[in-house]
């Protein structure tokens, strides 16, 4: 084994450099599809592990709550060597995780790869997460190849004939296919879709280490007849021999994933909007080891013993021990300690790493997750990673003793920093430290690591969700007045077109108040529904809201416009209702009448003003509040499917879908984030443990009337205000 380790150790530093001979590949799935169980095969093939625990050891699973709780948490790194006709081939391999709370990671784990190995359970098909990682690669110009896993469980559960076996694999690829039609970029629909017949789609069983392709069935004159056979008669191990889940894999991906040298010249153009002619341009597009380095830091992990470790893409140049690289779009410079390569839970230490290549690099310290980092200052940064869903859920966390408050803030920035999926803020005004996550379970695991990694006792608030406020209507002209009463600003808002919410979400339309580009941004939200006259007085985009100047010639309005976009900022991350941030507003300054004199239209007396013409105006629209949702695939034996369809109902749940493939029964309902607390424990309780359940967000839908004062009360007291919010007389002055 060691002997195996030393000699890939040797082969690694030399093979890093053969460009055509690299490939950067993702393995992602639904959970527990069988990602983990699948590359504990392949690093067996690597000589990492023995074949016997291949499967079973769940190798890259190596953080205690991932083995505690049979789920990948955090992406996991591993470079395997492999031979395809007689030439070896270097493989970057990242394990991602399937659970829809830990969807950040695969997000980020996508910028690194250039291409993934979708994994589909032959069971259960196709399901909510598998859209959504296929989404993510495809957005990322990442190619995908097919492998349809447990096909040993379908063998022996769902007694599939051969030709009930083909019908079924037909429906799974067909589904693959129609996803990737849907949401490859259009130049790429044809090349892109999966088919067996070329090797892009194999068969197999991660768990008991066999696989099998159309090119490997002529390879080695092994039928899928025998397969059946070998595996309903248990002679799995025999079959494991004869097609190797290693060869069959590995085969494929060399063969149908693209080099970094071919995968980098139409992905560049997709993740970075820097000038393609420029130095560094010209440099990544051809994946040049001796132009000005760029490297994108996708994620941050904590080491024990070496500190931070800053894993990414290195998209061109190199990376070394003293190097001195710069984070883009700042002044920070931090110097390279240590470059190696992740092999799962250890670092394999090399001299350099060369263009092409995903890298692990100590030093880094001002680096997290979405960083540029440069050895040419001027270079643009890459494009910002987006992230299909947002933190719906926060606990209160605060220090079981005083004396560790500094520890825990120290904590609370490191974990924030490793998960760029965690939001960490302090309340000036309650001094709490709130951490907002995807889903409990996100909670529970950082929880567990603040105590048990970084050694900071803990006392957690129960979890709350986290709503957004929006408008039914259009309102206002309001006037808002300054406290001197010499400055009164006037604000209309409505809601958004849902067109450009979308299109703010997907990074189409910038953060912030400077706009590169204006007349691509006017004519972009005119697509959309927003009229050109309109457009053009585009101010500020803060969140998913929109504040526009209609105004005409009002004197010293330019002087004051920066406050206004403070005022109008603050308006937006807590809002008049329940202090909740707004969602989907168009925010428009209509009219304004402000003193000569600059002294009494300062800061104390422009923000005060402003805001209370939006607030106003909201009130005047009629404020409502959002609250988040989720869409819970449930998977469950025919015998419990009524136990399973009321714990949903009793969750203000709405059943969307339900079909069978054999006696698995699957239900797909939409659910508030609200009502989905302690729901593992319930539904297994209710199904007697048979049942497989995942969740997905759906984003935001309007709280039931009803139920808008109740929660609006709650959210209020909570904050420490008046249980009623203020209406429009307030706001007026």
């Amino acid at each position: 084994m060691t002997h195996i380790r030393s000699e890939l150790a040797k082969a690694i530093p030399d093979m890093m450099h053969r460009i055509q001979q690299i490939r950067n590949i993702g393995i992602v799935a639904h959970i527990h599809h069988g990602k983990t169980t699948l590359s504990d095969n392949l690093l067996a093939a690597a000589g990492m592990i023995s074949t016997e625990l291949a499967g079973k050891q769940l190798y890259l699973n190596f953080d205690e709550q991932e083995q505690a709780r049979l789920l990948t948490i955090n992406n996991a790194d591993v470079t395997i060597v492999h031979e395809y006709e007689n030439q070896q081939y270097l493989i970057n391999l990242i394990d991602t995780p399937g659970h829809v709370d830990f969807g950040g990671d695969v997000t980020r784990a996508m910028r690194a790869v250039d291409g993934a190995v979708v994994v589909v359970c032959a069971v259960e098909g196709v399901m909510a997460q598998t859209e959504t990682v296929l989404r993510q690669a495809l957005r990322e110009k990442v190619k995908p190849v097919l492998f349809i896993n447990k096909v040993d469980r379908a063998i022996k559960e769902l007694k599939l004939t051969t030709e009930s076996f083909q019908k079924r694999f037909t429906e799974i690829i067909s589904e693959v296919n129609e996803l990737i039609r849907k949401m490859a970029p259009e130049e790429f629909v044809d090349e892109w879709s999966v088919d067996p017949r070329d090797g892009s789609v194999a068969f197999g069983s991660g768990y008991e280490n066999w696989a099998i392709s159309v090119p490997y069935m002529q390879k080695t004159g092994v039928k899928f007849k025998d397969i059946v056979d070998f595996v309903s008669t248990g002679r799995s191990r025999e079959i494991a021999q004869k097609a190797k889940i290693n060869d069959v894999i590995f085969d494929m991906v060399v063969k149908h994933l693209p080099s970094p040298e071919i995968a980098q010249r139409y992905r560049i153009p997709n993740i970075w909007k820097g000038d393609p002619t420029s130095v560094v341009g010209k440099a990544m597009t051809s994946t040049e080891a001796g132009g000005p380095t760029a490297f994108m830091v996708t994620d941050i992990t904590m080491d024990p013993n070496a500190g931070e470790i800053a894993t990414g893409r290195l998209f061109s140049g190199r990376l070394a021990k003293g190097m001195e690289l710069q984070v883009v779009g700042t002044k920070l410079k931090n110097r390279i300690q240590h470059v190696s390569l992740f092999m799962g839970p250890e670092r394999l230490m090399v001299e350099e790493v060369t263009a092409g290549n995903i890298a692990a690099v100590i030093g880094l310290t001002d680096a997290f997750a979405g960083t540029t980092m440069s050895n040419a200052p001027e270079m643009v940064p890459f494009e910002e990673i987006r992230h299909v869903s947002e933190p719906v859920v926060t606990v209160a966390i605060e220090p079981k003793h005083m004396a560790d408050l500094p520890k825990l803030i120290e904590t609370m920035r490191k974990v924030a920093k490793e998960d760029a999926s965690l939001r960490v803020e302090i309340n000036p005004e309650t001094g709490e430290h709130l951490l907002s996550g995807m889903g409990e379970l996100h909670l529970e695991i950082t929880q567990f690591r603040i105590i048990n990694d970084y050694k900071v006792e803990i006392e957690a608030s129960k979890p709350i969700v986290v709503y957004r406020e929006t408008v039914k209507g259009p309102g206002g002209p309001f006037e808002g007045k300054s406290p001197n009463k010499h400055n009164k600003f006037y604000f209309e808002v409505e809601a958004l077109p849902a067109g450009v919410v979308t299109a703010i979400r997907e990074g189409e339309i910038p953060q912030g108040k400077s706009f590169k580009d204006t007349k691509t941004l006017v004519t972009k939200l005119e697509s959309l529904g927003v009229s050109r006259d309109e457009g053009r007085g585009i101010v500020a985009v803060e969140g998913t809201n929109i504040l526009f100047d209609v105004t005409k010639g009002i004197q010293y309005l330019n002087e004051t416009m920066d406050l206004i976009v403070d005022a109008f900022k603050e308006a937006m991350n807590r809002g008049p209702l329940a202090n909740e941030k707004v969602y989907g507003l168009k925010v428009r300054l209509v009219d304004a009448k402000l003193h000569e004199d600059s002294i009494h239209r300062g800061p104390a007396q422009t923000i005060p003003a402003a805001r209370s013409g939006v607030y106003g105006a909201m009130c005047v629209a009629g404020r409502v509040l959002l609250e988040p949702l989720q869409k819970v695939t449930v998977n469950v034996p025919q015998e419990v499917l009524s136990n399973a369809t009321r714990e949903l109902q009793r969750r203000r749940g709405e059943i969307q879908d339900m079909t069978s493939v054999g006696d698995l029964q699957t239900i797909v309902a939409k659910t508030p984030v609200a009502e989905m607390f302690g729901f593992a424990s319930d539904i297994r309780s209710a199904t007697a443990g048979k049942v497989l359940w995942s969740t997905e967000s759906m984003g935001f839908e309007t709280l039931p009337t009803e139920l808008q004062p109740e929660v609006v009360a709650q959210i209020r007291q909570r904050r420490g205000l008046k249980p009623e919010p203020y209406d429009a007389s307030y706001y007026a002055g």
